[in-house]
């Protein structure tokens, strides 16, 4: 049962003056015009090329373009332009209008805080991403995704008593399917794998009806696919893939091919035909929900993740991945069933 809470998410649907009024762009026809330059510099992939857009765009608006802002968070974040990211979500803190508006600003300052931080490994921008979602619990403290960002930060300052506590009020806020609570309740029992490279949470549902998510595979080593039937050399590397099924078959590791196909049909004729018995599941294409989770932009993309779900390795086109897992196998064998078991 879902718990009946206010989160950010829903706090960006539901505020009129913040979804509606702003998110359109920059009331400024200087500005406007800029900001279509950005739009058309994202939709060619130029991606540091549209964040100077945004960026001029919101200074031509006096700093109000709410939209500016957002973009020059997502891209700046990506692009690691921290002043930037900065600058737009504490434009966001400085233009709030209500206590939702301030909340939303407040929580994209934790978000750049964190993000920061996990890329400088500087305990400082931890310190302020926990202030920062603090004030954001003081006036939602039932926000889960505020709840759980604070626990990500407090355990990044090795305060585990205090994140722990964190992860638990976010489990109690969930259901026992979401994919988020599934990562919590791993990190209540081993917060140093919240300091941890981990793969993404995610959930899914393979060709054969079985539900997969990334945390019910702990204690087993997962080497993650990403391809399409019209990639030609995705075509030529899956003999390799196909050998490796092969070769590990009956030991704990478990391949998971993420098809970026939009043709179903073709898709999974495809699968049919080359064999492929191994877990296989279509996200669509680069702007899938997986796809867009571990950042894929080309193809093949593979992701080998050891028995505690720590990203290991990751490599663009076809590559020599045996030797990678035979190491984690071995770690994968000592899990006892007791660790390997999912809590619930």
């Amino acid at each position: 049962m879902r718990i009946a809470t206010t989160s950010l998410a829903l706090l960006f649907a539901i505020a009129p003056a913040v979804a509606q009024q702003k998110s359109d762009g920059p009331s400024d026809e200087k500005a406007q015009k800029t900001y279509k330059h950005a739009l058309e510099a994202l939709h060619d992939r130029r991606q540091d090329i549209a964040l100077d857009e945004f960026k001029k765009a919101d200074k031509q608006d006096g700093g109000h373009c709410f939209a500016c802002q957002r973009q020059m968070i997502t891209y700046g974040v990506e692009l690691g332009q921290w002043k930037t990211a900065e600058l737009a979500a504490q434009e966001m803190v400085a233009e709030a209008q209500g206590e939702q508006d301030k909340a939303i600003g407040h929580y994209q300052c934790a978000i750049v805080f964190m993000q920061e931080g996990l890329q400088k490994h500087k305990d400082e921008y931890f310190t302020r991403a926990h202030d920062e979602v603090s004030k954001v619990l003081t006036a939602y403290p039932n926000t889960p995704d505020a709840v759980l960002l604070d626990g990500k930060a407090l355990a990044q300052l090795k305060q585990d008593d205090a994140a722990k506590a964190k992860f638990e009020q976010f489990v109690k806020m969930k259901p026992v399917d979401n994919p988020d609570r599934q990562r919590a309740l791993r990190y209540m029992e081993r917060p140093e794998l919240a300091r941890a490279r981990m793969a993404p949470p995610f959930s899914i549902t393979t060709t054969d009806g079985q539900r997969v998510s990334m945390d019910d595979l702990r204690g087993k080593v997962v080497l993650l696919d990403f391809w399409a039937t019209w990639c030609g050399p995705c075509r030529e590397a899956l003999p390799h893939i196909q050998n490796v099924a092969k070769k590990f078959r009956g030991q704990p590791l478990v391949i998971l091919s993420v098809s970026l196909d939009s043709d179903e049909q073709k898709w999974k004729e495809f699968i049919g035909k080359n064999e492929m018995t191994w877990p296989q599941y279509r996200d669509g294409g680069f702007t899938g929900p997986i796809a867009k989770m571990f950042n894929v932009t080309a193809i093949p993309h593979t992701f080998t993740i050891d028995a505690d779900g720590v990203l290991q390795e990751e490599h663009i086109g076809d590559a020599a991945i045996e030797g990678k897992l035979k190491k984690l196998l071995v770690h994968a064998r000592e899990v006892t069933p007791a660790e390997t078991s999912s809590a619930k």
